[in-house]
């Protein structure tokens, strides 16, 4: 009789939980985090931007937006177009790499332009620092493992709330706890549909929120 071990069966999810898990993981796509939390900053943070007018405060937001979430991604709608890559699911480490280097560039131009630009508050601009390095992180990481990017975002967003909410006079810590939901659901629909383990998804928190860390400690 064979005494070859069976190899346990993936956990199948019914199809309506999988169908939300996708749908976290595209409304929390790491390439909207920046322009949510910048959101935040800019209209919903009583102190932040305080004293700036609604054009200036909007103006912010397309910023990041475009810098962090539309070029980086019409760029790897291109690489999929000219065949560099084989899906814009950046399923594999190799599909990654090019796409982390071209992301590296837009988020360090977007923390550069705002650091160049007095006005602009500390944190809004040590978010943005945070947000670049974590870029560098994912793509340092993506050399020995397929770290999971939602995770590195959310874990980065997370984090920022926790310090911002130290930060601030009124800590009553509900954003933090408003991002602490956001950041399990995402990581859970993650391991739920996409093929990264636990341990990657555990490594993508911990790197975003180092990064956040290191920007304020930086700043």
């Amino acid at each position: 009789m064979s005494t070859t071990p069976i190899a346990a069966e993936p956990l199948k999810h019914p199809a309506p939980v999988r169908a939300l898990a996708h749908f976290f993981s595209y409304v929390f796509h790491p390439l909207f985090i920046p322009a949510y939390v910048t959101a935040f900053l800019v209209f919903v943070d009583p102190y932040t931007f305080a004293g700036l007018s609604f054009k200036p405060r909007l103006f912010r937001l397309i910023f990041v937006a475009f810098n962090t979430a539309a070029i980086p991604g019409f760029a790897v709608f291109l690489m999929w177009r000219l065949k560099l890559i084989q899906s814009m699911f950046l399923r594999t480490q190799k599909e990654r790499i090019i796409p982390y280097a071209a992301a590296m560039i837009f988020y360090f131009w977007a923390w550069y332009v705002a650091h160049r630009q007095n006005e602009n508050p500390a944190p809004f601009i040590q978010f943005l620092l945070g947000t670049f390095l974590a870029v560098c992180a994912a793509w340092f990481l993506n050399i020995v493992n397929k770290v999971s990017m939602h995770a590195i975002a959310v874990g980065g967003m997370a984090t920022f709330f926790l310090l911002h909410a130290f930060s601030q006079q009124d800590v009553t810590g509900i954003y933090f706890s408003y991002a602490i939901i956001v950041a399990g659901v995402v990581c859970t629909s993650r391991l739920i549909v996409s093929d990264h383990s636990l341990a990657e998804v555990y490594l993508g928190l911990i790197a975003g929120a180092l990064c956040q860390v290191l920007a304020v400690w930086l700043g």
